[in-house]
């Protein structure tokens, strides 16, 4: 296995060099362009040589076609051809990181001009490289929490936009899944669109960021970002279902939250490991001793595991933090995770009033926040949706729909 991994490495570093390498065959027909190699196939994939990270952001490492099945679960049913692509990015000091990602591409013509992009931000996962959405089998660990809105994606390709679904800084790649740090999870889904524009030409210049949750969250940022880090990127708006926002306030009610919030606990020690890293404190000397011995447990399995009674979920939140602890840098890293930022391009929120994850009372307290930054938005609720209906339910996907042609023009 290592002999031949060592072989592929080889042979991709000989590809980039040369820029001369066609693949041929059904397999990667209209993917695969002149000086684009292919990866290797399983996890291998997602691991490239040190020497191949230095390049431009959004340019391609390796690419492979993936074909659609019954049973599978990356490749969209409706579109022509998808490719799992692995691409370069910089992470937050401006080191280059390796990102994975998959590009989905719509049936029929292009239309004059290419096809419109929505540049997708997935929702929690967890941390570990197996959860990451290009990765998911079916019954896999992290399966229900990213397969929920297939149909969704799949009605934005059948409308003729391109979808594309980076994987995020981290998250199925080397180097650690800064989770909830938004201008680290919006470099993902930019860096995608030219390197996805580098392995299908006939995408178009219009983008426009989409997300759930935590991908909500990092949408936001991205179109706030957009502007320094992709200064050509022709964005033209922004919708998030139920984006994760006012993290600190509910950080703050940890110490009131009983047994009854035991399903919160995976979630809330997933945050306070984030912030504690990004604040360059040992996240050990936070918690109590038996959620310490566990935190490596983090980079293993995902979300639906760690909030198990086998794991994180055998506690109450105001059981995880040490008696009297004080965390005041930490909580200056998630006061800033709350995406209330300037954002230049008309933004659409959909939230859905029984959500039990992201309350709607903070949801509209973000409304306000953004609407007294001058950003336009609209702001739509919807009754008796929960935190994943409301990314599948027919009426929030109409009103999706909508904002899409008014955004892209068709």
């Amino acid at each position: 296995m290592a002999t031949t991994y060592r072989r592929l490495v080889v042979a991709s570093t000989a590809t980039i060099i040369c820029g001369a390498l066609f693949f041929a065959g059904s397999a990667h027909a209209g993917i695969a362009q002149p000086g684009v190699a292919m990866g290797p196939a399983g996890a291998a994939f997602y691991t490239p040589p040190k020497s191949l990270l230095k390049g431009t952001p959004g340019s391609v490492i390796w690419m492979r076609a993936i074909k659609y099945s019954a049973a599978g679960r990356v490749a969209l049913r409706s579109a022509s051809k998808t490719a799992l692509v692995l691409y370069r990015s910089r992470d937050l000091n401006g080191d280059p990181v390796a990102v994975s990602g998959t590009v989905d591409i719509p049936k029929g013509k292009a239309p004059a001009g290419g096809w419109p992009i929505i540049s997708w931000y997935h929702g929690t996962v967890g941390v570990a490289d197996v959860c990451a959405p290009s990765r998911t089998v079916s019954g896999g660990p992290a399966d229900g929490y990213i397969n929920y809105a297939t149909a969704t994606y799949d009605a934005w390709l059948k409308k003729g936009y391109a979808v594309l679904r980076s994987d995020f800084i981290g998250l199925g790649t080397p180097g650690p899944h800064r989770y909830l740090i938004g201008h680290s999870a919006a470099r993902g889904g930019l860096d995608i669109i030219p390197a996805a524009r580098r392995l299908f030409p006939t995408l178009g210049k219009k983008v426009v960021f989409g997300g759930h949750s935590q991908g909500g969250q990092a949408a936001l940022f991205a179109a706030a970002d957009a502007k320094k880090l992709a200064p050509g990127l022709k964005l033209k708006g922004v919708f998030v279902y139920a984006p994760a926002n006012h993290i600190l306030e509910q950080r703050l009610l940890i110490a009131n939250l009983g047994d009854p919030f035991k399903a919160l606990s995976g979630l809330v020690v997933m945050i306070l490991n984030s912030a504690a890293r990004e604040a360059g404190v040992d996240p050990k000397t936070l918690v109590q001793p038996e959620i310490a011995a566990q935190l490596g447990e983090l980079e293993k399995v995902c979300a639906a595991e760690l909030g198990s009674a086998d794991l994180f979920g055998k506690y109450a939140p105001n059981q995880i933090l040490k008696a009297g602890i004080e965390t005041p840098t930490i909580d200056a890293v998630i006061k800033k995770m709350n995406p209330n930022l300037k954002i230049a391009v008309p933004i659409l929120i959909l939230q859905g009033m029984d959500d039990a994850t992201v309350y709607e009372f903070y949801t509209k307290a973000l409304k306000d926040e953004l609407a007294a930054l001058g950003d336009r938005l609209t702001y739509s609720t919807f009754e008796g949706l929960g935190h994943t209906t409301v990314t599948t339910d027919v009426l929030p996907r109409a009103a999706v729909l909508a904002f899409l042609k008014a955004r892209f023009g068709s």
